[in-house]
């Protein structure tokens, strides 16, 4: 009996139904020799600081650094339920053999490995690697089960990269939150991400708008432009000398120019358009398309690869023609796919570009809920642009002089719309605005020594234009690109996370409160740009994290010692204590929540803030203070709110309605007076209806 143990619910009824396996049990499936049951994400996880020692239980700096040796491993307590039955299962005298189903990556082989050793289990394993979940794939790739030690390598990757984000996470957290007195969260991919967002967040508070200006002729039905001039007057003289003179057109320019058709999607890519087009958050993207993969409808989403391996042709050449006939594009008729542009075996990973299934030729497409249909036909799209031929057009630049000076005039003709026009069948459908370039228009015919008698000219005004907040599809761009030009070329992990972890620390960053969407901007909260300030570069910086993702790729290659690996992380946790024992008084002050002013105190004249209990003035040497349980509202009834507290303050009254009578128990409408004699205590009393 074989037991298989896959990542989640819905990817074993998957392959269970391959499978043939249909008799179902709590927490399994079983039938035909088959054990098919799975985990929910991460079953078993490092435990926190605590468990190696009460005293960790207080975040403290004398404790710091945390190294713990061994590392130790504890059973989710949310899902020890599901542990436990596939405990009970591995341990069966009638299984002799598991397979790993898990997600077909680092962290699935990390999910596998962690409940098969935490199990105590030492049976034999193999590994079940495949990109799609269509039934054809799961059969073929049981057929060709892969010895389980030949992924061992990975695995050690995936261990390092988990305990290394502990003993970063853990130490740097603490250590911060210590010295700062509130808690930061620190992470190697976050930190830097979020110095992205400060960073920009800077240069567009900085930004200064420049005025500047261009000089433009009529000519006919073209117009012809100057280069920016800074100057409104020296704009009006160039303007002045050229107006009512005669424009010669000194040359002309044609450039045939080819836009190659796209690459397939891989995930970030996809999430990035999907932001652009629909809004979708790079989570709502990767939800929709783990969701569609689960339906068997798209191959594996969480991929870096945008092309497909040699053996995929005949499966592509079939798929492609199935999107061919999904509304909209079935509309497009002249359609003959090139499959060969999207095969390159040597720029295929883990895992090939993401595409549709064949499965989709017996899908309604109709009753997925619109966001994964609008999704499933972004990949429609990206695959038939793909293999379609290039968009074809002429570049005319031509070049004027009038009264000395220069003026230019652009235009673009097409010469064959190629892919782009299976993308406007698709945007058009969606009805969705982009924010494509301003198409240039078609310029008439022109050729050199034409003269153009008399010209109009005019002055228009412009402003420089301030950095572009960042979006998810411009931050998950900035997050994959990021340190790049610090890495050598050979380098295959670049860029700040992998494609299946962007989306999360986004999240993570919206969450913790150091980043807020405003629309489809994301900008730094004020806690965001403080923390970015006071951690140390080599936390903020991306190098840290591309250096990682190097490293490690390198294990799972079996070309780099994992302990050599840890040393350093624990080396760089124990430096960052050293050097930080201490911050300055200012420093501490940065993360104090900022007060809410109520109003001017009547007696010095100073900020009247809210506290937990009162309204307090800022001046120590003044006494003001009004107690948000004093017993006049308290026997009225009513609480004394800041709503109440600021009319007083501006006014010596508040309208106050729903006041409990203290003779009849009545409640009615008044007017509080604040009676202050200048005492300890603020006094009040109700205004006398005259």
């Amino acid at each position: 009996m074989k037991l298989v143990i896959c990542e989640k619910p819905s990817v074993a009824r998957s392959i269970a139904s391959a499978l043939g396996v249909t008799s179902r049990a709590d927490g399994y499936f079983e039938g035909s020799g088959w054990l098919i049951s799975w985990c929910i994400g991460h079953l078993v996880g490092l435990a926190d600081a605590a468990a190696y020692d009460e005293r960790y239980k207080k975040w403290r700096y004398e404790d710091l650094p945390i190294l713990p040796s061994p590392f130790r491993y504890v059973v989710s307590e949310k899902k020890a339920a599901q542990f436990h039955i596939l405990q009970s299962l591995i341990e069966r005298p009638d299984v002799t053999e598991l397979v790993n189903a898990c997600d077909a990556g680092r962290e699935g082989e990390l999910i596998f490995r962690l409940v098969y050793e935490v199990a105590g289990c030492t049976k034999p394993f193999s590994r079940l690697w495949i990109s799609s979940m269509e039934d054809a794939a799961i059969r073929e790739g049981f057929a060709d089960l892969q010895p389980g030690t030949d992924y061992d390598a990975l695995y050690q990757s995936a261990l390092c990269r988990q305990k290394a984000d502990w003993l970063i996470g853990i130490n740097a957290s603490r250590l911060f939150s210590v010295l700062y007195h509130r808690t930061l969260n620190v992470g190697r991919v976050q930190t830097p991400t979020l110095a992205m967002l400060a960073e920009r967040n800077s240069k567009i508070t900085l930004f200064r708008k420049e005025k500047y200006h261009h000089v433009r002729l009529k000519l006919g039905s073209a117009e012809a432009v100057s280069e920016r001039i800074a100057s409104p007057e020296e704009a009006q003289a160039v303007r002045d000398a050229c107006n009512g003179q005669r424009a010669v057109c000194v040359s002309v320019v044609r450039e045939k120019k080819t836009e190659k058709p796209p690459k397939l999607y891989d995930l970030t890519t996809l999430q990035r358009e999907a932001n652009r087009m629909f809004g979708y958050t790079a989570k709502q993207t990767l939800d929709y398309a783990q969701s569609l993969y689960e339906k068997k409808l798209l191959t594996y989403p969480r991929t870096d690869s945008r092309y497909l391996t040699g053996d995929m042709a005949e499966t592509a050449s079939v798929v492609l023609h199935l999107a061919a006939q999904v509304p909209p594009f079935d509309t497009y008729a002249e359609f003959f796919p090139d499959v060969a542009l999207l095969v390159n075996d040597k720029a295929v990973s883990d895992h090939h570009a993401l595409i549709t299934t064949l499965e989709l030729e017996k899908a309604d497409i109709s009753v997925l809920p619109v966001g994964e249909r609008k999704l499933l036909l972004l990949v429609c799209c990206k695959l038939l642009c793909a293999a379609a031929e290039p968009f074809v057009y002429e570049a005319v630049t031509a070049t004027f002089e009038c009264s000395g000076h220069t003026f230019t005039a652009k235009g673009k003709q097409v010469l064959s719309q190629g892919w782009r026009a299976i993308q406007e069948v698709f945007q058009s459908s969606m009805k969705e605005k982009t924010e494509d370039e301003k198409a240039e228009g078609v310029l008439p015919a022109l050729t050199e020594g034409q003269f153009f008698e008399p010209v109009t000219a005019s002055v228009t005004e412009h402003f420089t234009s301030p950095p572009k907040p960042y979006t998810e599809d411009t931050l998950l761009s900035a997050m994959e690109n990021a340190g790049k030009e610090d890495m050598p070329e050979e380098a295959e992990r670049k860029g700040l996370g992998t494609p299946a972890t962007r989306a999360a620390i986004i999240e993570k960053l919206v969450s913790g409160g150091f980043v807020e969407r405003k629309g489809k901007n994301l900008a730094p909260t004020k806690a965001g740009v403080n923390l970015v300030t006071v951690l140390p570069e080599l936390l903020t910086s991306p190098t840290l994290t591309v250096d990682w993702e190097q490293q490690l790729n390198d294990i799972a290659k079996g070309q780099a010692s994992p302990e050599d690996f840890m040393d350093g992380i624990e080396a760089m946790a124990a430096e960052l204590v050293r050097k930080y024992s201490h911050i300055s008084e200012d420093g501490q002050k940065l993360f104090q929540p900022e007060r809410e002013t109520v109003g001017i105190c009547p007696r010095c004249g100073k900020p009247v803030y809210e506290g937990k209990k009162n309204y307090y003035c800022g001046n120590r040497a003044c006494q003001f203070v009004m107690w948000k349980n004093d017993r006049f509202f308290e026997e009225r009834g009513k609480t004394f709110t800041p709503k109440i507290a600021a009319a007083l303050l501006k006014d010596g009254k508040a309208k106050v309605k729903g006041l409990r009578s203290m003779k009849t128990g009545k409640t009615y409408d008044g007017t509080v007076l604040l009676a202050d004699t200048g005492g300890k205590y603020v006094n009040y009393r109700m205004e006398k209806k005259s």
